[in-house]
């Protein structure tokens, strides 16, 4: 194990992040809210962090290989979310316990868009304008791991994806090459980042709500500068900006960057995945929209089909943004949403859950078991398209599914042990392990009347969440820690 590299990217990654302390120092220094502090304190701190870790170690420039590989992967996130909950720990208003300051902090970066803070339109603009600019940061950081790393990494059949990832990530090493590919990612996340903010600004709102939630929809976050989130502008344009784009983000990356360098978009129309992944959200919508219309909560088919549409999308795609209180919806539709989230986005995007993906390769594996019981003589292959997968994948699905089954019914029954009800422990873990942000029960507004060990125990289920179970789990293995 290659430590010292490890403990240098280590450092470099701090002394980096330490510049995103940077904006929201200058957002309250245009808007006058005497929030800047606390930011100016925490960049200071991770600078000198950063680069007393980095400086000792600046000649170690080993190979990095998958071992030292799955490290640094889990150490990204937990590092750079604790230097994240400093200016939290470190502000006046609102005054945060070191708990919900991690709470907020990992939640922002990993795109869970879970929240603590009530009363969030009334918070200095620069808190909010930092908590939509962690979950950015955090959606670009996903991209990178999942186009680029898990690939390599073979974490849950993603060395399906190793042929068709862009730039040269295609052998073993985790080599500096990475950062080519992570460049032209950057530039499609910045692009659809600008093209969501001008879209959101002529659909009626203020540039510092367009470009604010424009982070959190191109991270399929969630994070709003509003209680009533989406719901505040009351806009069926605004909506459907969100939907349009979340869908953008919902889509694996990779496709874009082909698409963006062959200059076609044919790349799209033959990719299975995309295919699945439409099928389901139309599904999905057709079915939310149905019983609202049936049930008569809204005046109009008109205004049912916005609402069923933004939450269908909104909570499918696990970015949590709301219009309405979809918990008090009525019959099996806060469930269906719920269990859609483990769906979530295709594999390559800023979305959390299982990956459509993979649940297509579990349906997939299930027709052939059902054929091969019909026809037991005969030789069937799970295919994608065209193309026949090897068992290797098919099996490392089945391995992600049941890792993350096991993860989640700790996690819940750990939840139950703190005093949650049964309702809100399991739609609490959903939410965190799939990174969608709101539940049921206790938990559909807000976080705030969780535990403290409760919050820890989301905090380890939004890492697991995001890291695709077994990035994080592989360290808990001895023969991991064997030299």
């Amino acid at each position: 194990m290659q430590y010292r590299s490890i403990v240098r990217i280590l450092g470099l990654l701090v002394a980096m992040f330490s510049v995103t302390m940077v904006p929201p120092a200058l957002v309250s220094l245009i808007f006058q809210d005497g929030g800047g502090l606390p930011f100016l304190l925490a960049f200071f701190l991770c600078l000198i962090t950063g680069v007393a870790i980095w400086y000792p170690n600046k000649d170690a420039r080993d190979d990095l290989r998958a071992k030292e590989g799955f490290l640094i992967v889990a150490l990204f996130w937990a590092v750079l979310a604790s230097f994240g909950a400093l200016p939290l720990i470190l502000m006046e208003q609102p005054q945060m316990s070191v708990t919900d300051a991690f709470f907020e902090s990992f939640s922002g970066l990993t795109t869970t868009g879970a929240t603590v803070i009530q009363g969030i339109e009334f918070l200095p603009k620069a808190v909010q304008f930092y908590r939509q600019q962690l979950q950015w940061l955090g959606g670009m950081g996903i991209i990178v791991l999942a186009v680029a790393i898990l690939p390599i990494l073979g974490v849950g059949g993603m060395q399906l994806y190793r042929a068709e990832t862009p730039g040269p990530v295609k052998d073993s090493k985790m080599t500096p090459r990475i950062a080519d590919t992570a460049k032209h990612l950057w530039y499609i996340y910045l692009s659809l980042t600008i093209a969501c903010t001008v879209a959101y600004w002529l659909a009626g709102m203020s540039w510092f709500d367009a470009i604010c939630h424009a982070f959190s929809t191109i991270a399929i976050g969630g994070f709003s500068t509003y209680d009533a989130s989406l719901g505040h502008f009351d806009s069926t344009l605004i909506n459907l900006v969100c939907v349009v784009f979340l869908w953008i983000a919902a889509l694996n990356f990779a496709l874009h960057y082909a698409a963006a360098t062959g200059r076609s978009l044919k790349t799209y129309f033959s990719d299975p995945e995309l295919k699945a992944f439409f099928s389901i959200q139309f599904t999905l919508v057709l079915i939310t929209f149905l019983v609202l219309v049936y049930y008569e909560l809204y005046d109009n088919a008109e205004q049912a089909f916005d609402q069923a549409l933004l939450q269908a999308v909104s909570i499918s795609t696990t970015a949590g943004f709301a219009t309405t209180d979809f918990s008090q919806w009525p019959v099996f539709l806060p469930i269906i949403l719920i269990f859609a989230s483990f769906i979530g986005g295709c594999a390559g995007s800023t979305g959390g859950g299982l990956k459509v993906i993979r649940v297509l390769l579990l349906y997939l594996q299930g027709k052939r078991e059902v054929d091969r019981l019909i026809h037991p003589k005969a030789i069937y292959s799970v295919k994608l398209g065209d193309r026949a997968l090897p068992s290797r994948v098919v099996d490392a699905v089945w391995g992600f599914f049941s890792a993350y089954a096991l993860v989640f019914v700790i996690i819940m029954i750990c939840l139950i042990a703190t005093g949650l009800d049964n309702l809100t422990a399991f739609s609490a873990t959903a939410a965190m392990l799939n990174n969608l942000g709101p539940g049921l029960g206790e938990v559909a507004a807000s976080y705030s009347t969780v535990s403290d060990a409760g919050k820890w125990f989301l905090i380890l289920a939004m890492l697991f969440g995001r890291l695709e179970v077994f990035s994080l789990l592989v360290l808990f293995s001895p023969t991991f820690w064997r030299s």
